[in-house]
């Protein structure tokens, strides 16, 4: 089977899960079936889809139509024979436990077409078991969803003992026609990439302060502002659900042993109730207290030592049992888990002869198997190497970077902020990786443009990465050097001679909003909302946008937009004169190169003068002049101009050559 030939899929499972991977298959065009054993919980699914719908198309994501569209694709059945009679793939998303699932598979066998491939959601439970109720194990996988699947990228496809790869691959491909990004997890292994690396850190975090050895003030604080991950390790437990994790850590205890023995303050949690937010209390108090207020600057650098080396190690168990290499498990995990880097990139960072030490000390002082480093780990330490520098993920040109990606084609530089599970906010990280491409892009003669977009299509970018950020510190001083820093990066895109253009998909905010103002020209799609909220942080824009934005819309609008902190329209910018031109959102990608490619056609020393006088004429009116003069002369000597006047005189296109 080819992922073409797949039309209609059936979901079992109405709730959270089920109905979010039903509304996400019938937005990619596919007809569903959404099935549950009650016509109450079926038709609650189903009201979800649409409530959920409407809100995408109330919020511009999707037009009504569209919305309208895929609704009337879902079909909600309760007879399980009825529901996959015509199905060509099933995804099971009932709940989370293997004899629920297993007496699922053994009824479903009975009903299923021969060609359909039976694909379960579990997060962490064994393919290969599942698989073997089954007489069609070679076509048995796993597509495990991340919550809400409507909202996140990832999806990761799991290989059981018996899963071929013709499975695998359409699967793979099936996700990406469902606008996720695929991850293959190559064997079947518990917890598979994303909770297996989550799950341990939240044990971890819980047995720091069951021992004593640290608060929970003190370990979420650290896990927020000196690791830099979206929340402290208390506050996701609480966020996901502390059963849920708890649930996980068993069946992972259960299967490779005592290194993953749960702390006794989840199960404690778990008995007693307290499961987190759903529940209304968990480690943090939600509804007597004030919830998860994790306090700054209380970090520790032994607990952030220990969190890192256990991650570290969970990484190397991944990677030395052919689960996944380095970079594709730092890539789920960025997805999945919003994590600003992976965590194979953090343990580079860190070092991995200091994290094994820390795991060898731990290991001797309490005997714990969860300190004993993986073979591959100790290996890499003793090499003096890292998950990236031992040869197999290291990058072999000057275009690759970890925080945007670079193509170069048809004469267009084109750069995306690679960073969508963090909305492509931008961190230091990123503005390295940018410095670095735009220095590349500059001194290569075959580009003749640039264009700068975001990845995925939320967002172009929503600003800085507060939490990373945060990471690094809160001075006054730290503040200034971060605030120039920016200012320094961007100015380069500004400072290019190339014509560069924006393409805005999604949020443009803040410093995703003062990067696209280094831009020559802005297009953005209808979808596309923009605005400067620094002010209700208490802040001013740091990157630029306090003097370039009035340069754009002018001095008594560029104070509305920054003093407001409201969000703007990309048609209200347009009439601002902030964005030169708004696209249908379907339209986004094509229209935005071809915008682009135009102008890479133009007369390159042309293009670089024209720049140049123009903002040397910003501040002082007469140096603007004189290298108009001085610009103006020297296209006189060009072939450009030649070439110019004989396109002009023939009434053809010229082909300029930047001679």
């Amino acid at each position: 089977m080819k992922v073409d030939d797949i039309n209609s899929i059936t979901v079992l499972g109405a709730g959270n899960m089920g109905h979010g991977i039903a509304e996400v298959a019938a937005l990619a065009g596919y007809d569903v079936v959404l099935r549950d054993i009650k016509e109450e919980f079926v038709q609650k699914g189903y009201d979800q889809i649409e409530w959920s719908l409407d809100k995408l198309a109330e919020n511009d994501r999707i037009s009504q139509d569209d919305a309208d569209a895929a609704l009337d694709r879902v079909t909600p059945v309760v007879d399980l024979e009825e529901s996959v009679a015509d199905a060509d793939v099933v995804i099971e998303a009932v709940p989370e436990k293997m004899s629920i699932k297993k007496e699922v598979y053994t009824e479903l066998e009975e009903y299923a077409p021969e060609h359909t491939i039976f694909a379960t959601n579990t997060s962490s439970l064994s393919i290969t078991d599942l698989s073997e109720v089954t007489e069609r194990p070679e076509h048995f996988c796993g597509m495990h969803f991340f919550n809400p699947p409507v909202r996140m990228d990832l999806v990761e496809v799991i290989s059981g003992a018996h899963t071929d790869d013709e499975t695998l691959d359409v699967i793979e491909d099936l996700a990406e026609e469902m606008g996720k990004t695929p991850v293959r997890v190559r064997k079947d292994s518990p917890g598979f990439i994303v909770n297996r690396i989550l799950v341990p850190l939240m044990n971890e975090a819980a047995w720091i302060v069951h021992s004593g050895d640290a608060t929970m003030a003190e370990v979420d604080s650290t896990t927020k502002y000196d690791i830099g991950l979206p929340m402290g390790s208390f506050e996701l437990a609480d966020y996901v659900g502390i059963d849920v994790g708890y649930h996980v850590l068993d069946y992972m205890h259960d299967v490779l042993g005592d290194a993953y023995e749960p702390c006794p303050l989840l199960s404690e949690k778990v008995e007693d109730g307290d499961l987190g937010q759903k529940s209304g209390k968990g480690f943090y108090d939600y509804e007597d207290g004030e919830g998860a207020e994790v306090p700054h600057g209380e970090g520790s650098e032994d607990v952030k030592k220990r969190l890192l080396a256990l991650m570290a190690n969970e990484v190397a168990g991944l990677v030395g049992n052919d689960v996944a290499p380095a970079g594709e498990i730092d890539r789920a995990v960025k997805l999945g888990g919003r994590f600003p880097d992976g965590p194979a990139k953090m343990a580079d960072d860190a070092g991995i002869e200091t994290l094994v030490e820390t795991l060898d000390e731990l290991h001797e002082e309490t005997g714990e198997e969860r300190y004993e480093a993986v073979d591959y780990l100790r290996e890499l330490a003793e090499s003096g190497a890292g998950f990236y520098d031992d040869g197999s993920d290291e990058a072999d040109d000057s275009l690759q970077f970890d925080n945007i990606a670079v193509e170069i084609r048809e004469g267009v530089g084109h750069i995306t902020l690679d960073r969508p599970h963090r909305l492509n906010t931008i961190s230091t990280e990123l503005m390295d990786d940018l410095s670095a491409a735009l220095d590349t892009l500059e001194d290569d003669d075959e580009v003749r443009a640039i264009l700068l977009t975001g990845a995925g299509d939320r967002a172009f970018s929503a600003g800085a990465d507060v939490t990373s950020i945060a990471a690094g510190g809160g001075d006054a001083v730290s503040g200034v050097e971060l605030s120039r820093k920016g200012q320094q990066t961007f100015g380069k895109l500004e400072e290019m001679d190339k014509p560069v253009v924006a393409g805005i998909d999604g949020f443009c905010l803040g410093g995703g909003m003062e990067l696209s103002m280094c831009a020559d020209l802005r297009i953005a799609t209808e979808r596309s909302q923009f605005g400067q909220p620094e002010h209700d942080l208490g802040l001013i824009p740091g990157w630029g946008g306090t003097v370039r934005l009035q340069r754009i819309v002018g001095t008594g609008r560029a104070k509305e937009i920054i003093f407001s902190a409201e969000r703007y329209d990309a048609e209200t910018m347009a009439d601002f004169g902030f964005v030169n031109e708004v696209v249908d959102n379907e339209d986004f990608e094509t229209e935005a190169f071809e915008y682009a490619q135009k102008f890479a056609q133009g007369p390159p020393i042309a293009q670089r003068y024209t720049k140049r006088a123009m903002h040397n004429g910003w501040e002082n009116t007469d140096a603007g002049l004189e290298v108009e003069a001085q610009g103006f002369g020297l296209l006189f000597t060009t072939s450009d101009l030649m070439e110019g006047i004989a396109a002009f005189t023939s009434d053809r296109d010229p082909e300029f050559t930047g001679e």
